[in-house]
């Protein structure tokens, strides 16, 4: 066994490390470039214009959903799709302890209460059997996060909404182009919420949309984060509707529409990429890759994720040392946010506000065992891809027991 950079051997990447190979993020297409130069000579730069129009038909077609809803970034979609689906105060809503703390702020926003549940270890995902654990006669919606590189497990979670007459609002911000049984997220629960903020796989700096297939769910939806407005109405807003000026720009829905015509593309190189690192180190011990729900699910890899597997280390070994040991040998993992939602620094919501579950899984994944690349790093050549292989496979090797 060749000796690890960090203990002074030399590095599998010995000069420029594997993130150079990778192209910047976001990645500037020339023919959006004209786009915003024409919007700009317009002046007709918002009010659900000409790009903002068709963005609403091209990203519901790529999700395969009839409608979608554009608004100023990924966090008010949550609080419009729960204000569209008449959740407030007094309701609960189930939410996963590992995401963006926006999951559970959106809640709060409108007056309702977040149940925060533990997670999968296999899958990262909310566990479905936490759910029914958590659901009381004020429970009124589960919110599961399609999280860094899998599907939430949509047929449980459905199951145990239909059984308990409770709303299913998808937060997909990091599974843009992603299907479980062929079917695209935003288009398995009753209305999804997407994010293009700034390291998303479709980014326009900020924005965000709700997608659904119910057409007066997608009206309430519209309505709400457009001051009212209508798609589909001539009428007004039904009495009592609290309406917001979410609206995004035209700049954003050109950045965002020009996009689509890479997703596919870009996509299929990441999975290409992940698979070819996995059958490289499927014998590397220690280590494992963040598993899907559903064998047929096909995922937008936002992160690369894996899972150290505590049990299997030396005595002693931390996350910490594997990552610095992976960085010497020029292979950027990382430790993602590193706290479940309620313990982010960000989080500073009091305790009588939310409910929160044991989660001891969701601790093991944040705390110790969760391993992380950004999305580029798959968007790199086969040969960088069996140098990143060959330095995890140096690490854990020596690591492991």
């Amino acid at each position: 066994m060749s000796e690890l950079a960090i203990n002074g051997g030399k590095p599998v990447f010995d000069g420029k490390p594997a993130m150079d190979y990778a192209p910047t993020w976001p990645i500037p297409f020339p023919e959006i470039e004209k786009d915003l130069i024409s919007i700009y000579r317009s002046g007709k730069w918002s009010g659900t214009k000409t790009y903002e129009q068709k963005l609403m038909v091209d990203f519901a077609a790529l999700q395969g959903v009839k409608y979608s809803a554009w608004m100023a970034n990924g966090t008010v979609t949550l609080e419009t799709a729960l204000i569209a689906l008449g959740i407030g105060p007094g309701d609960e809503v189930i939410v996963p302890a590992v995401s963006w703390l926006a999951t559970a702020e959106a809640p709060i926003y409108v007056g309702a209460t977040p149940v925060v549940v533990d997670i999968d270890r296999e899958t990262f995902c909310i566990d479905p059997d936490r759910i029914e654990e958590a659901i009381t006669p004020r429970t009124k919606a589960i919110i599961p996060v399609h999280l860094f590189s899998a599907v939430a497990d949509m047929d449980r979670i459905n199951a145990i909404a239909k059984k308990h007459n409770l709303f299913v609002i998808e937060d997909c911000a990091h599974a843009h182009g992603a299907r479980q049984h062929g079917v695209g997220v935003g288009g398995l629960g009753d209305i999804g919420s997407f994010s293009f903020q700034l390291s998303k796989l479709m980014t326009a700096g900020e924005g965000g949309c709700c997608t659904t297939n119910d057409e007066r769910l997608f009206d309430r939806v519209f309505r709400v984060s457009h001051i009212g407005n209508s798609r589909i109405s001539k009428e007004a807003p039904e009495m009592g509707m609290i309406c917001h000026q979410y609206r995004m720009t035209e700049f954003q829905a050109a950045i965002i529409d020009g996009q689509i015509a890479h997703v596919k593309e870009l996509a299929d190189w990441s999975r290409r990429s992940v698979a070819r690192l996995m059958s490289l180190i499927k014998d590397t011990p220690g280590i494992v890759q963040q598993k899907s729900a559903c064998p047929d699910d096909e995922r937008a890899y936002y992160f690369f994720a894996m899972r150290l597997l505590l049990d299997h280390l030396k005595p002693g070994v931390t996350r910490a040392q594997i990552l610095k040991a992976f960085q010497a040998e020029g292979v950027l993992l990382h430790e993602g946010w590193g706290h479940p939602i309620v313990d982010m620094a960000q989080w500073n919501v009091p305790e009588k506000l939310y409910v929160k579950r044991d989660t001891p899984v969701s601790n093991e994944i944040m705390y110790d065992a969760g391993v992380y690349a950004l999305n580029n790093l798959m968007l790199v050549d086969e040969p960088v891809i069996d140098r990143i292989a060959e330095a995890i496979d140096k690490v854990m090797r020596y690591y492991a027991e």
